[in-house]
């Protein structure tokens, strides 16, 4: 698989929305598929400069999500282990 570098996206881009190209001949151009820049021009309409993060890199609120996740993950996890010491209690206690 292809990676590309955040300014190649922004010149692709760039190409179709200022340049007056279409789509398709610009992917043509690059060798791309059609559909992954439309992707990329999304992408770009939705975040402008702070598009294309880089690999490894996420935009900030992509980064709050995957923290949230994990934090619900950590606490289900928790209440799961509570539930059972409650039980064993419960259990120890009728005796």
């Amino acid at each position: 698989m292809n990676r590309f570098d955040k300014k190649f996206k922004e010149e692709a881009v760039r190409l179709v929305q200022d340049g007056g190209q279409t789509v398709s001949d610009v992917a043509k151009a690059l060798g791309i598929h059609a559909n992954t820049l439309y992707k990329w021009i999304s992408q770009y309409n939705k975040h402008k400069e702070k598009a294309f993060p880089g690999s490894g890199h996420l935009l900030q609120e992509d980064d709050e999500v995957r923290r949230l996740k994990k934090a619900v993950a950590e606490l289900q996890e928790e209440n799961a282990i509570l539930k059972k010491a409650t039980a064993i209690f419960a259990r120890h206690h009728k005796s």
